[in-house]
C-alpha cells in the first residue's frame, strides 16, 4: 500500500473530533470521504465549512485565529510526495505552544507580513483576531492567487522558517519588508521598524537589506522610517560597547575622537582610541542603501589601512558580534592592546572629540 492508497472510510463524526479541525479535499478523500460528501456536510447551513479552496473547515461557525493561520498554511503548501501521507498536516491539534503540537509540514510555505510579526511578539503589531488577511510566503513560480484570509506573498528565494508554536513563521528582516510593503502609515512603519532594534530581534543592517531587497526604500516615509532606524541601532550598539569594555575590565578608551595628523590631514572618526596602544576601535552600524554602502565602505577601508600604515592598529567589531558574544568580542580588543607592545612605536597622531 502507498500513501497515496485511500484509507478506510470512517464516519464523518470522528474526522470533526478536536484534534481535526482542518483538512485539504484531497486529505478527505483519503479518508475516504468523496467530494459529493463533502460538498453535502458543506453546504449553507451543514456542519463543515470551505474556508479556502480545497480547505475545509470541519465545525460550523467562524474560525479562530489558530485555525485561519493554519487554513492558509494547507492552502498554499505544496504537497510532499513520499511524505508522511495524506491527511498528516490535517490532523495537527490547533493549540499553540501544547506539548502534543508537533510542526506540520508546510512545505515551501510560511506566514509572513504582519500576521508573523505578532507571532514573533510584536507589542506594535495587532492581534491576530484584527487582522482580514494573513499573508502567506511561496516561492515565484508557485501557480496561487490571493484568496480569501490567504494574501499570497512570492519571492525568488524562500527563506528558512522558524518555528513559532508550530507555525512556519518568516524570519523577522523579511516579514518586517512583507509587512511594510502593505502599508502607508508612516508612524506605523516606524514603530515596527523600531521595536524590531530595540527589541532585539534583528539587527538594523538585516532589516535594510530586506527592505532594500523588495524596493521599498524609493518610499519617502519607509526612508524616515530607516533613517530612524539607523539611529536607534547606532544607540544600541554603542551601549553594548560601553558595557563590554567595563564588564570586562578593558582600559577605558578615549570616546567618540577624531584623529588628525600633525599639522596634516584629517585621518577619520573612531568610535574608541587606546592612545597609549594606539589601538583604534570601529563600530560598523552601516545599515545604507546598496550603493550607498559601496561607497561607505571603500572609505573605511581607506581610512583603515591608513592608519594602519602608521602604526595604529584598528578593531573592527559588529553590533551583532557586541550582542552574541560580548566576551569574545573583549578578548579580541584585549588581545590587540596586549600587542600594542610588540610592535614599532606608531606614528604620533593628534586625538580631537568627535
Amino acid at each position: 500500500m502507498t500513501h497515496n492508497t485511500p484509507l478506510s472510510p470512517r464516519p464523518l463524526h470522528q474526522l470533526a473530533d478536536d484534534r481535526r479541525r482542518l483538512m485539504t479535499t484531497a486529505q478527505l478523500r483519503a479518508h475516504g470521504v468523496s467530494a459529493a460528501e463533502t460538498s453535502e456536510q458543506c453546504r449553507p447551513g451543514g456542519p463543515w465549512q470551505q474556508l479556502l479552496p480545497n480547505v475545509v473547515l470541519l465545525h460550523p461557525g467562524p474560525p479562530t485565529s489558530d485555525e485561519r493561520l493554519h487554513a492558509v498554511l494547507l492552502y498554499a503548501a505544496r504537497e510532499r510526495s513520499g511524505g508522511p501521507g495524506p491527511g498528516v498536516a490535517a490532523s495537527v491539534p490547533l493549540q499553540p505552544g501544547g506539548e502534543d503540537t508537533p510542526a506540520a509540514p508546510y512545505a515551501e510555505a510560511m506566514v509572513t507580513g504582519l500576521a508573523a510579526l505578532t507571532l514573533h511578539g510584536f507589542s506594535t503589531a495587532p492581534p491576530l483576531p484584527s487582522l482580514e488577511v494573513i499573508d502567506v510566503l511561496v516561492p515565484r513560480l508557485r501557480r496561487l492567487r490571493t484568496t480569501g484570509c490567504a494574501r499570497i506573498v512570492r519571492t525568488t528565494a524562500l527563506p528558512t522558517a522558524e518555528l513559532v508554536t508550530g507555525v512556519p513563521v518568516a524570519p523577522v528582516a523579511r516579514a518586517l519588508a512583507d509587512a511594510v510593503a502593505e502599508l502607508t502609515d508612516a508612524g506605523v512603519v516606524r514603530r515596527l521598524l523600531t521595536e524590531a532594534v530595540r527589541g532585539g530581534h534583528c539587527e538594523p543592517a538585516a532589516v535594510v537589506r530586506e527592505l532594500n531587497r523588495a524596493r521599498l526604500l524609493s518610499r519617502p516615509h519607509v526612508v524616515d522610517a530607516v533613517d530612524s532606524l539607523v539611529a536607534e541601532g547606532r544607540a544600541l550598539a554603542e551601549q553594548r560597547l560601553y558595557r563590554m569594555v567595563r564588564e570586562h575590565g578593558l582600559p577605558e578608551p578615549l570616546w567618540n575622537v577624531d584623529l588628525r595628523l600633525p599639522g596634516g590631514p584629517h585621518l577619520g572618526g573612531v568610535d574608541a582610541f587606546w592612545p597609549e596602544h594606539a589601538v583604534a576601535l570601529e563600530l560598523d552600524t552601516r545599515a545604507h542603501r546598496q550603493q550607498e554602502d559601496d561607497a561607505v565602505w571603500a572609505e573605511h577601508v581607506r581610512k583603515r589601512e591608513h592608519l594602519e600604515r602608521l602604526g595604529v592598529t584598528v578593531v573592527h567589531l559588529t553590533p551583532r558580534k557586541l550582542r552574541d558574544s560580548p566576551e569574545h568580542q573583549a578578548a579580541v580588543v584585549r588581545t590587540a592592546l596586549m600587542a600594542a607592545g610588540d610592535r614599532e612605536p606608531a606614528a604620533y597622531v593628534v586625538v580631537l572629540p568627535r
